[in-house]
This record gives structure tokens, C-alpha cells and sequence, in this order.
């Protein structure tokens, strides 16, 4: 036996348990998409049917044209691009503003902000809600956009990106008579592009998938997000398997595009967002 077969026999054996966890993730999304496209009644058997005896797309005709998932679609789509973009900048501003800035208990604001981190999102969804209600943006959309401002997780992501951003770069800016905001603009934005893609990304996702806020915030149906309008849709149809999958479809497609499409910037702004101090 030559010296390095028992290394390649471990690579080989640890690429096919690879293969194997990476298929068996693909499987339920492969099903699912496989459903949608089946008649009525087909999906519900055992064991499950991968392949449909004839492709039909009367689920997603139904959905579109009897269902008006249309609109909710369309929903979605506003408020996760309109939380993204609100967050994007807010959140760089404020990155920018604690990696670069010098002013009075930076670190302890910082600390404070950080600790915040591990209170549950739950336990601040009364404040807010009585919040927004005194406000009057319940059932509007600013109910959705105005508490996805600001994160602390994307504030200290794009503060960790900054740290690697030299500071006689700023300095010498400011020397040529660059304003803050020049300096933000013109330096700052384009050096942490793969950082914002990255917060881009995870801000989009978690909008266009949450469920609870929308839910409490918005009671009018017209004013429904696409996983509100898919429980409900489970509450009416809920013998109709294939309708459900459709659905689910309909609302997976969106984030696995944008996903794959950002993929190289989000796992490039993963690895240089954990630079230390």
C-alpha cells in the first residue's frame, strides 16, 4: 500500500458522509417542489412520490388567481427591500460612528449594546407594539419597517469590517477637506460593500421570512406577508397538500435567488467581518 492511501481513503470516505448530509438536506426542499407540481391527492401517500405521474401547475394558477397571493407577494417583497435598504444605512452610519469616532463612554455605550444581545426579541415585543400603537402605525407598513432600523448584530458587524480599515486613510481625507459625510460616501460604503451585502442579506432573509411581527403588527388581509398568508391558506386548505407546497414554493424561491446570487460577498463579509480589535 502506498504511504498516502490511508489519507486519501479518509478524504474519500469524508466527501461521500458529505454527499450524503448534503442530499439528505436537498431531499424535503426536492419533495416539496416536486408536490407543487402534482394533482390533488397525490402527494398524500406513503411512501412519498418524488416524481408526478403528469406536471401539472393548477396549484400555482390557483394561488395566483383565487388566492390573490399576488399581493401578499408583493408585500413581502416592499417591506423586506424597504427594512433592508433603512437598516443597510442606519446600521453603517452607526458602525462607522463607533469604529472610527472618538467620543465620550464609547466602549460603554458599545458594552451596553452588546449585552442587550442576549435579551429575547419576544421580550421586547410589548414595548414596541404599545409603542407603535401610540404612534399609530399599527396596520401600516412603517409598523413593520421602523423596529427593523437599527440591529445591534449589524451594528457590530460592520464596526468589526471597519476596524480593518485604516485610519490614515480617513485622516488623509479629511486633510484634502472631505467632510464626515464625504468620507462615508466616498471611503467607507465602497471599502465595507462586502460586509453590507452580507448584512444585506441576512436583514432581507429574516424580513421576508418573519411571521410573528408582521402577524401582530398588520390584522387587515390585504396588508398580509407571504408566511402570514401561507398559515392562514394551512388553516383553510389543510387537506390540500399540493396547494401547500405550492406556496411554500412561492415564498422559498425568492431568498434562495438572492442567496445564490450574493453567496461570494456574503461568505467574503463573513470572514473579514470577524477582524478583532
Amino acid at each position: 500500500m502506498k504511504p498516502g492511501a490511508p489519507k486519501t481513503f479518509r478524504v474519500f470516505i469524508f466527501h461521500i458522509v458529505m454527499l450524503l448530509v448534503a442530499f439528505s438536506t436537498l431531499v424535503p426542499f426536492l419533495w416539496m417542489l416536486s408536490a407543487s407540481l402534482m394533482k390533488s391527492g397525490e402527494a398524500s401517500v406513503f411512501p412519498p412520490k418524488f416524481i408526478p405521474d403528469t406536471v401539472t401547475f393548477e396549484h400555482y394558477l390557483k394561488l395566483f388567481q383565487s388566492m390573490n397571493i399576488g399581493r401578499y407577494f408583493l408585500n413581502s417583497l416592499v417591506l423586506a427591500i424597504s427594512v433592508t435598504l433603512v437598516s443597510l444605512l442606519v446600521n453603517s452610519m452607526a458602525g462607522f460612528a463607533f469604529a472610527k469616532y472618538r467620543f465620550r463612554a464609547k466602549k460603554q455605550i458599545f458594552a451596553v449594546l452588546l449585552s442587550s444581545m442576549i435579551i429575547p426579541g419576544q421580550v421586547t415585543m410589548l414595548p414596541v407594539f404599545l409603542l407603535l400603537n401610540k404612534m399609530g402605525f399599527l396596520n401600516t407598513y412603517f409598523g413593520v419597517i421602523l423596529p427593523g432600523m437599527a440591529s445591534i448584530f449589524g451594528i457590530f458587524l460592520i464596526r468589526q469590517y471597519l476596524q480593518s480599515v485604516p485610519d490614515s486613510l480617513i485622516e488623509a481625507a479629511r486633510i484634502d477637506g472631505a467632510g464626515d459625510f464625504l468620507i462615508y460616501r466616498k471611503i467607507i460604503l465602497p471599502l465595507a460593500l462586502p460586509v453590507l451585502v452580507t448584512l444585506a442579506l441576512f436583514t432581507f432573509m429574516g424580513t421576508w421570512n418573519d411571521f410573528l411581527w408582521p402577524l401582530i403588527v398588520m390584522t387587515k388581509a390585504e396588508m398580509y406577508t407571504l408566511p402570514v398568508a401561507l398559515a392562514n391558506l394551512l388553516g383553510e386548505h389543510v387537506q390540500d397538500t399540493e396547494l401547500m407546497m405550492a406556496g411554500s414554493v412561492v415564498t422559498i424561491i425568492p431568498v434562495l435567488i438572492v442567496f445564490l446570487a450574493l453567496q461570494k460577498y456574503y461568505l467574503h463579509g463573513i470572514m473579514l467581518g470577524s477582524v478583532k480589535e
